[in-house]
């Protein structure tokens, strides 16, 4: 069960009064280091590791272990579309009490990463252990990295659980503590493009799996007839651009890693940035019937670069004469979180009318949020791949139109 702990931030900046030797923290012994990923995009997140240069990529429940050097971890951190974070173990040891733990997250030189005048927060989980209480954990974490400061420097860091300078996270499995850095600084799938947003939107690592599960090649239009806050649309325009998902990101939780290499960093994301490309107009549109909810996704489509190549317009999906030999991507409501009361049959049977009679010889990848409404649409799907919206226990179907 996870927790947070946090209060009210610190602007001040950073500084590193002491040094403990090179190559201390356990993350620098070994190179080891944990990709949180929802466990249905696990292959995608292997082969995009792999694609990066990490090796002894396994998997693991909740994510993927991996071996790398600083630029596989920078690079990965900057681009990756599917991970949603990055952990640096600093320590571990077996643990059976908080006191334990209080005691060796002592044992930490924490001005290695970072000041009394940063701002951190800490994200714990605990499973099959002694310590039952993420929030007692994180609790007693917190007491020993305030009090270390206050013991060395008489001055403590504030604790900011929104938006801190740093996030250290704690993991307590079958009696065995991990204490990590999280090098991402929050989770990745917040690209920064989301301005305004609508009701229940999709997460953007379950957009961008979408696109990359339809293999989207740009060979063909791609159109979403209900496009929402333009979520599905706004990756389709980073993957076929190559903008790096990172690109809207201000700071990174590796900055404050001991090894940091600023030039090494700045080296990896301008080449990132080299590889933009720009993207003709009408390759990637879309529509929905409100004007507000069209609005909201002009605004964030807008926010990243040749966003105004992006085709879009207020009409209802029912009204298109016809979308031939095209890429339908489409998030539906799934009446789970919104319209509970509804019967959305007649509105999957209607999508499915459309997609026969309008959309000959093109794909359509549609994401049931709730997966008893797979038969509503009355098409016969070529393939269903289970894929998690928050706590949506989704599937993407795939569709081809003949």
């Amino acid at each position: 069960m996870p927790c947070f702990c946090g209060m009210v931030p610190s602007l001040a900046g950073r500084f590193k009064p002491v040094m403990l030797p090179y190559e201390m923290y356990e993350y620098q012994r070994n190179n080891r280091f944990f990709a949180q990923i929802q466990n249905d995009m696990g292959k995608l997140g292997m082969e995009e590791l792999s694609g990066q240069g990490a090796e002894d990529i396994s998997p693991a429940y909740g994510g993927i272990y991996f071996s790398s050097d600083q630029a596989v971890l920078y690079r990965t951190n900057y681009t990756s579309r599917y991970i949603t974070r990055i952990l640096a173990p600093l320590i571990s040891f077996k643990c059976h009490s908080t006191r334990y733990l209080y005691n060796k997250a002592k044992e930490i030189n924490w001005t290695d990463i970072f000041a009394a005048d940063n701002s951190f927060a800490i994200f714990s989980t605990v499973s099959n252990s002694r310590i039952k209480h993420s929030l007692y954990a994180t609790l007693r974490l917190k007491d020993a990295i305030v009090d270390w400061f206050n013991e060395h420097f008489k001055k403590r860091p504030d604790i900011e659980r929104i938006d801190p300078d740093v996030w250290i996270n704690l993991h307590i499995e079958n009696n065995r503590a991990v204490i990590s850095l999280d090098t991402s600084l929050g989770s990745l799938h917040r690209r920064g493009y989301r301005a305004r947003t609508v009701k229940a939107p999709m997460q953007e690592t379950l957009a961008a799996a979408i696109i990359s599960l339809a293999a989207w090649d740009g060979s063909k239009p791609i159109y979403d007839p209900m496009c929402g806050s333009g979520t599905l649309l706004s990756e389709a325009l980073m993957f076929y651009c190559r903008i790096p998902s990172g690109f809207l990101r201000q700071r990174f939780g590796f900055e404050f890693l001991p090894d940091f290499e600023y030039d090494l960093w700045n080296s990896i994301k301008r080449d990132a940035d080299q590889e933009i490309r720009g993207v003709t107009k009408g390759l990637i549109s879309g529509s929905d019937i409100s004007s507000e909810v069209v609005e909201a996704a002009r605004t964030n489509i807008n926010k990243l670069p040749n966003g105004e190549k992006i085709g879009l317009r207020v009409m209802d999906y029912k009204k298109i004469q016809q979308l031939e030999d095209t890429i339908i991507v489409c998030n539906p409501p799934s009446g789970v979180r919104l319209e509970r009361d509804k019967d959305l049959s007649k509105l999957y049977g209607e999508l499915g009318d459309f997609l026969k009679q309008r959309c000959k010889g093109s794909t359509a990848y549609i994401y049931f949020g709730d997966r008893e409404l797979i038969p509503k649409i009355g098409l016969k799907p070529s393939w269903k791949r289970p894929l998690k919206n928050g706590g949506l226990d989704g599937r993407l179907a795939k569709f081809e139109i003949y």
